[in-house]
C-alpha cells in the first residue's frame, strides 16, 4: 500500500463522532474547594447560592482517575485516539501535544452531571518541522450537562486538542554496546517562560525572588501573568529571606528516577513572608522530616553548572 493509499484510508475517520464519556461524580463542592485552595483562588457562588466550579476544572470532572481507561458505566468503549495508532503503524512513532484550548459556554455549578463526546476534526497534510515529518491530528471534545435546560442536555464547554504524530528527524544509529559509554543522566530542566524567567535567573545569582503585584502588594508563587488577588497585570520581583518552615512534605520512594537520591523528601515550604513553594529537602534523612521544621534556602548547581535549583536545608 502506497503512502497515499494508507493515508486516504486513515482520512475516512475525519468527522467520526465518538460516544459519551461520563463523569464519575456530580460537580461537587468538596472537589471545588480543594481545587480553589491549591490554586489560591476564591470559591464563588451564583445568585442561587450554588458554588461555581472554576472554568479550568472542566476537564477534571470526566477524567478516568489513576487507572487508565477506567470510565463510569455507560461510557463508550470506543477509542477516540484509534487514528493515532493507525498513523503510528506506518512508522510515525513519536507523539507530541501541540495545542490544548478550552472554551466555555457557561459556568458549571455544584449538582450537575457532566459528560463529553469526541469528534475527529482534522488530519493535516504531511508537514516537516524541527522535530520531524508527520501529521497534525485535531480532536474536539464537547462537554455537556445532563438535562440542564428544559429537560435537555446543555453544552457547557469545548476542548480542542491537537497532537503531532511524526518520524523524528536526525535519528542516529546507536553505537555498538561495547563502544557506547553510559550516558550521564542529568536533572530535568524546568520549563522557563516570560512569566517565571526572573525566578530562575535569580536562582543563578543566589537570590530567591518572588513575584509581587504592584497593584495590591500581594506576594504569590508560582509566578503568573495575572495577580490572583486583584487581577492586575502589573508586577515586579522582590528578594525574600529564604527562611521558612516545612508546611507539608512527601517522601518519594518509587519509581526510582535517576539522578535523584531515594527515598527523596520533597517539601511544601512556607516562607516567613507568607508564600509557599515546593522544593527538595537536603541535609536530612527522610524519616527525620517534620511539619513545622525551620529551614533555610540554599542554591545548588547541577548538570555541570547548567542548572541552579533552590533547595532547603533544616536550620539547627
Amino acid at each position: 500500500m502506497t503512502d497515499q493509499d494508507w493515508m486516504t484510508e486513515v482520512r475516512t475517520y475525519v468527522g467520526k463522532q465518538y460516544g459519551r464519556i461520563y463523569a464519575w461524580d456530580k460537580v461537587n463542592s468538596p472537589m471545588i474547594r480543594q481545587w480553589c485552595e491549591l490554586m489560591g483562588v476564591t470559591v464563588k457562588t451564583n445568585s442561587e447560592g450554588k458554588i461555581i466550579a472554576p472554568p479550568a476544572m472542566l476537564q477534571v470532572w470526566c477524567m478516568e482517575g489513576p487507572v487508565q481507561n477506567n470510565y463510569p458505566p455507560g461510557s463508550t468503549t470506543e477509542n477516540p485516539y484509534e487514528v493515532l495508532k493507525q498513523i503510528e503503524a506506518h512508522n510515525f512513532s513519536s507523539t507530541v501535544a501541540v495545542n490544548s484550548e478550552l472554551t466555555f459556554d457557561r459556568d458549571v455549578v455544584e449538582g450537575e452531571d457532566l459528560y463529553y463526546t469526541t469528534r475527529l476534526e482534522a488530519i493535516s497534510e504531511e508537514k516537516t518541522t524541527g522535530l520531524g515529518t508527520g501529521y497534525f491530528v485535531t480532536l474536539i471534545m464537547d462537554y455537556f450537562s445532563i438535562r440542564a435546560k428544559n429537560g435537555e442536555d446543555e453544552k457547557v464547554g469545548q476542548l480542542m486538542f491537537r497532537v503531532f504524530k511524526f518520524r523524528p528527524a536526525n535519528v542516529h544509529t546507536p553505537a555498538p554496546a561495547a563502544e557506547a559509554a553510559a550516558p550521564k543522566i542529568k536533572r530535568p530542566a524546568p520549563g522557563v517562560s516570560d512569566d517565571n524567567r526572573f525566578f530562575w535567573e535569580g536562582a543563578k545569582q543566589g537570590k530567591l525572588l518572588i513575584q509581587r503585584c504592584t497593584g495590591c502588594g500581594d506576594l504569590h508563587h508560582p509566578p503568573g501573568p495575572v495577580c490572583p488577588k486583584c487581577h492586575s497585570f502589573d508586577w515586579n520581583a522582590v528578594e525574600v529571606s529564604g527562611k521558612g518552615t516545612v508546611y507539608s512534605f512527601v517522601v518519594m520512594h518509587y519509581p526510582e528516577v535517576p539522578p535523584f537520591d531515594h527515598p527523596n523528601p520533597i517539601g511544601l515550604i512556607e516562607l516567613e513572608e507568607g508564600v509557599r513553594l515546593i522544593a527538595q529537602l537536603v541535609g536530612i534523612k527522610p524519616g527525620d522530616v517534620q511539619v513545622g521544621q525551620k529551614v533555610q534556602v540554599e542554591f545548588n548547581t547541577f548538570n555541570d553548572g547548567e542548572l541552579t535549583l533552590p533547595q532547603f536545608r533544616p536550620v539547627a
